[in-house]
């Protein structure tokens, strides 16, 4: 189930979050009041929004000065503002609404389709923006598990591999070691190559008991007796 965007309504006059209401209940998302900027800010603090609609005229902290607190924030810097104004004083009140961070600024009486037609444009951004987070978010959890999976398995796999390759290149230096310790007894060669085939032998011999000791499940190698 998709989640429903919030959208921050401020204005001191209870009649006009009414108004508000009215118009934007037919998106069908969660509207939140604020009769003041102090109340706006602390929902803030808590909720994410995909819009903020702002008086400008308000007492104490009107809306230009509870832009300036949002824009400030690292949290809700980037939430978009549509300042509300029931006067207008020229290009300049305009122009210190945009300054302040405002993305639009609708003089009232506004048009009730275009007050809304503007709030659903940055509710479908908002929707988008979550759900290209929520992707971004399983395709970062997948690429950790295929990481943990590469660096796991195949580090097992590999382990085992070289074991074995080991294993096999051992096999066959023991097998010359055997065929030469044969040949030289058959040959009754001196003392001293036979001593050499002998020792030559135990440390082959110490060399498979490690690498026996290197299988999954083993007890610790023992290091090969020098001598």
């Amino acid at each position: 189930m998709v989640q429903k965007a919030k959208i921050l309504l401020v204005d001191d006059r209870p009649e006009n979050l009414l108004a508000l209401e009215a118009i934007l209940s037919a998106l069908d998302q969660t509207l939140v009041r604020a009769s003041s900027g102090e109340e706006a800010l602390k929902a803030l603090l808590t909720d994410d929004f995909a819009v903020i609609l702002l008086d400008v005229q308000m007492p104490g902290m009107d809306g230009f000065e509870t832009a300036a607190h949002i824009k400030r924030r690292e949290r809700t810097r980037d939430i978009p503002i549509i300042f509300l104004t029931a006067i207008n004083h020229g290009p300049h009140h305009t122009f210190r609404g945009y300054a302040a961070g405002a993305v639009d600024y609708i003089s009232k009486p506004f048009d009730p389709w275009v007050l809304r037609a503007k709030v659903s444009v940055f509710v479908d951004l908002y929707m988008k923006n979550c759900q290209l987070k929520e992707q971004a978010a399983l395709l970062r959890l997948q690429l950790e598990g295929g990481e943990r999976s590469e660096g796991e398995v195949p580090k097992e796999g590999a382990a085992s591999g070289l074991l074995a390759e080991l294993s096999a290149r051992l096999a066959a230096v023991e097998e010359q070691a055997e065929a030469l310790s044969k040949q030289l007894t058959d040959e009754a060669a001196d003392a001293a190559a036979v001593a050499t085939a002998a020792h030559l032998e135990r440390k082959l011999n110490g060399l498979r008991r490690a690498l026996d000791a290197l299988e999954p499940g083993t007890a610790a190698p023992s290091l090969p007796q020098q001598g």
